[in-house]
């Protein structure tokens, strides 16, 4: 009988591998096509097969699979990328083509726009930031101009907070609008941009599953200009009233966009106004997020979420309930690492559930102001929220490292 396969559309940095190990302990063989697997150092260290494809090519994917089908029973087939916001439209149409489960295509396809996700909660009725889209500097300052200052300037299309900035003066604004129009980024066919409202408030993230909301977190992203998160709780400590109004506006989205098979994210600011809908995510939340719900209520939802790209029903049931929070490791200037250390002394700590590195010793650190940007994470539960951030503390206060700045060239 030929073994049964999952086939894992790119990868990830941060729930990669967490997909390839909970497809094997559901007994499935995880296969990931990937443009370049060599970007996710995880398939090498778990010596998991990877194929070279061009996963922009929809006629290649087909072609590959048809290959595989020789060989292995295609269980499913997902996929997700902190470069892509492409990649799960893409798998859903292979789910599609193939006769397998999955979510409508052109749902997914409508959440991977900015611009025209925006267009659809809009006419939805769904509480949104103000926007205006641009192609060129003269539209990007008309559209700042028209909003006002200051206003949050990024990609019509892309992931992980990439290119996200907030623009708070007439030259930040003029700077990033370069930044983004330039060559570098190699945009087909145009440059699109999206220039947004700055919704200001706490930030939440809600994890949809299938129509109904599984739980809410808060995040801390710092201090602006970018939006790197440094800080996840789960769940959020919310009022009845305020869970309440976060789940019917995300659960709107749903409605407005077509989602509601599998996992769906949706990010949102607290606002003088109540909840704003910043963004929403075809797919599971990537970052920490995963591993935090499953320290605070023991749901594995990627497992879960496995187990519905598979045809079998996925079981949502929480088995306890504790406070979790992952305070993301992030470093204050650029330059070389030298070293860190203090891994084994913080997973230690009692109450601590994950430690994780990811930066070498004399590796160079250079921030991005996106996913990019942290060096490692702590996860810490406990059943009251006070304790969690006091266990969390301890546990981060015993990781070190040391950077020697990168020398001038003015030096």
């Amino acid at each position: 009988m030929a073994r049964r396969a999952l086939i894992l559309i790119e990868g990830h940095r941060s729930i990669g591998v967490l997909y390839v190990n909970a497809a094997q302990r559901l007994g499935l063989y995880p296969i990931t096509m990937s443009a370049d697997p060599t970007q996710y150092d995880y398939l090498a260290a778990e010596g998991n097969e990877a194929i070279r494809v061009d996963t922009g090519n929809f006629d290649a994917l087909i072609r590959e699979c048809y290959r595989l089908r020789d060989s292995f029973n295609i269980a499913g087939i997902t996929g997700f990328s902190v470069f892509d916001e492409s990649v799960p439209a893409t798998a859903a149409r292979l789910c599609r083509h193939f006769g397998l489960p999955g979510p409508n295509p052109a749902s997914i396809e409508r959440c991977c726009d900015k611009f025209t996700q925006r267009q659809i909660l809009a006419e939805a009725g769904v509480p949104i930031p103000a926007y205006r889209l641009a192609t060129n500097a003269t539209d990007v300052a008309s559209a700042a101009a028209e909003i006002g200052l200051p206003v949050i300037v990024k990609p019509a299309i892309g992931a992980g907070s990439t290119g996200v900035r907030l623009c708070r003066t007439d030259d930040e604004l003029a700077e990033h609008a370069s930044y983004l129009l330039g060559a570098q980024h190699g945009w087909r066919p145009s440059p699109r941009i999206l220039v947004e409202e700055f919704a200001q408030g706490s930030h939440y993230s809600a994890e949809i599953m299938g129509n109904e909301t599984f739980g809410i977190a808060s995040a801390d992203f710092g201090c602006p200009p970018y939006f790197v998160c440094r800080e996840y709780t789960y769940p959020a400590a919310l009022t009845d009233d305020e869970h309440r109004r976060i789940a019917d506006v995300s659960l709107s989205c749903l409605q407005a966009l077509g989602l509601g098979w599998g996992p769906t994210n949706v990010d949102l600011r607290w606002t003088r106004l109540g909840p704003v809908v910043i963004e929403v995510n075809a797919r599971l939340a990537g970052g920490t997020s995963p591993r935090l719900i499953q320290a605070a209520c023991g749901v594995d939802l990627i497992t879960e979420h496995i187990k519905l790209v598979i045809g079998h029903e996925w079981n949502l049931q929480k088995r306890h309930r504790l406070i979790a929070a992952a305070q993301i490791l992030i470093p204050d200037c650029d330059g070389t690492l030298n070293w860190i250390n203090g891994e084994g002394r913080a997973a230690a700590e009692p109450g601590v559930t994950e430690v994780k590195l990811y930066a070498e010793p004399k590796t160079p650190i250079v921030r991005k102001g996106d996913f990019r940007d942290p060096i490692g994470y702590v996860i810490a539960a406990s059943p009251d929220l006070a304790e969690t951030k006091a266990i969390l503390q301890r546990s981060v206060d015993l990781i070190n490292w040391s950077i020697t700045p990168f020398t001038s060239v003015d030096e």
